[in-house]
């Protein structure tokens, strides 16, 4: 069977940095950083006290009140997104057959402040079960892309992927290959997460896993330095719309470039923790390289995963000496995370939106906060510290790793 190319359309994002594909992109570049102290609740009781919120969002400029009230805010910021790509790809009701038009979505938790406020308004009652009717069409994480195929018509589809902060990479994956195989025409795919609430940074707190630099919320994110502790929790969405060639052709589509191929791998190691070989993120890269028929030196750009731990960033860059030798040092090697913060199942999707346009303009986004060098990390390798660079990418690579040991890979390349 041959199989189907398959290209990117349409972007959207929502995000800590910029409220739209170009403020996003801007932000990057820049080396703008997403971190502030937490306006949604008092944090003095909180380890923790800053995250990389959405700024100056109003959900009624995008949705009528009445319906945003039955929607959690990943929903909301997964609608906007969605919007955004739908509307830069040109789709139209015309233009395409909605039956073959499919979302295919990433979340890694969903409706996690819809779950907090309706259990802690049962905590405070009399033990009566009042539970406001939508509490679980709101808290659902297949509820993002139900949203998105409902309010434009899409039959094809629809679901959601959730392997934590892999989650929207993997819908990528997927939407990817229900194309190539020629069942769909076009899909709608990305991630939306909304989990900077009390719920979401006690959890993260009480693993040790969040940053607790409160004097300097916006140099927190710091990943491959030395005197990194740990990741910024952040949140929004984005969305890529993922179209056949020919198909895009036909409609006379603008294509930003083509995805080459995607990998999936598990550490099988531990519940949190990555193998500190990187293992399972060795096997991943290969495979995603395999998928798209590509060799290690054809690769110019890795946006990591990049979380600024001491164990995970360590590990990535291991993994990516051993799969590309001598050939690692000619890599530009960033991580967006820097200045976005770790959008958790959203993070995917923005970073290869990142990708995409670090193809499309020829500019390689910094790693910000980069200030003490870690000696257990390779000194020859090229991470892009503090400063955009400018380079002609033909070919890059998104990696991204979730709770469980879940890995994928995206690779992207200009289109010939």
């Amino acid at each position: 069977m041959q199989l189907k190319r398959v290209v990117v359309t349409g972007l959207g994002a929502l995000t800590p940095i910029g409220n739209t594909i170009e403020e996003y992109w801007n932000g990057l570049i820049n080396g703008k950083s997403g971190a502030a102290p937490i306006t949604y609740y008092d944090t003095e009781k909180h380890k923790t006290k800053f995250a990389c919120e959405v700024k100056n969002f109003n959900v009624e400029e995008y949705i009528d009140k009445k319906e945003s009230r039955r929607m959690d805010k990943f929903a909301q910021y997964a609608i906007v997104a969605g919007e955004q790509a739908i509307k830069d790809a040109g789709i139209t009701d015309t233009n395409v057959n909605k039956a073959r038009v499919g979302v295919i979505w990433g979340a890694g938790i969903g409706g996690l402040e819809t779950f907090q406020e309706e259990v802690l308004s049962y905590a405070k009652g009399d033990g009566t079960p009042r539970f406001n009717p939508f509490f679980i069409p709101k808290m659902i994480a297949d509820i993002a892309p139900a949203h998105i195929s409902m309010r434009n018509g899409f039959m094809g589809p629809n679901y959601t992927t959730v392997s934590a902060c892999a989650s929207s990479a993997n819908a990528l994956i997927d939407a990817f290959n229900y194309i190539r195989l020629g069942m769909c025409d076009v899909i709608i795919s990305g991630g939306s997460e909304a989990a900077v609430t009390i719920a979401g940074m006690g959890g993260f707190n009480s693993m040790q896993a969040l940053s607790t630099r409160n004097e300097s919320p916006e140099t927190a994110s710091r990943p491959f330095d030395a005197t990194r502790d740990g990741f910024v929790l952040g949140e929004g969405a984005g969305a890529l719309v993922l179209e056949e060639y020919e198909h895009a052709k036909a409609r006379g589509a603008k294509i930003y470039c083509e995805v080459g191929g995607g990998g999936m791998s598990s550490d099988a190691y531990h519940l949190t923790a990555p193998h500190p070989e990187g293992i399972g993120v060795i096997a991943v890269m290969q495979n995603c390289l395999n998928d798209a028929g590509m060799k290690p030196e054809d690769v110019e750009h890795i946006n990591t995963h990049g979380t600024s731990t001491p164990l995970g960033d360590v590990a990535e860059l291991k993994a990516i000496s051993a799969v590309f030798g001598d050939h690692a040092k000619n890599i530009n090697i960033n991580s967006t995370k820097s200045m976005t913060g770790h959008l958790l199942g959203a993070a995917g999707a923005i970073e290869a939106i990142a990708s995409v346009l670090a193809i499309k303009h020829g500019i390689i986004p910094p790693t910000i906060n980069h200030t003490v060098v870690d000696e257990n990390i390779d000194p020859s390798l090229n991470l892009t510290l503090n400063k955009a660079q400018k380079r002609d990418i033909k070919v890059a690579m998104s990696n991204t790793f979730g709770f469980g040991g879940h890995n994928a890979c995206v690779l992207f390349k200009k289109i010939d």
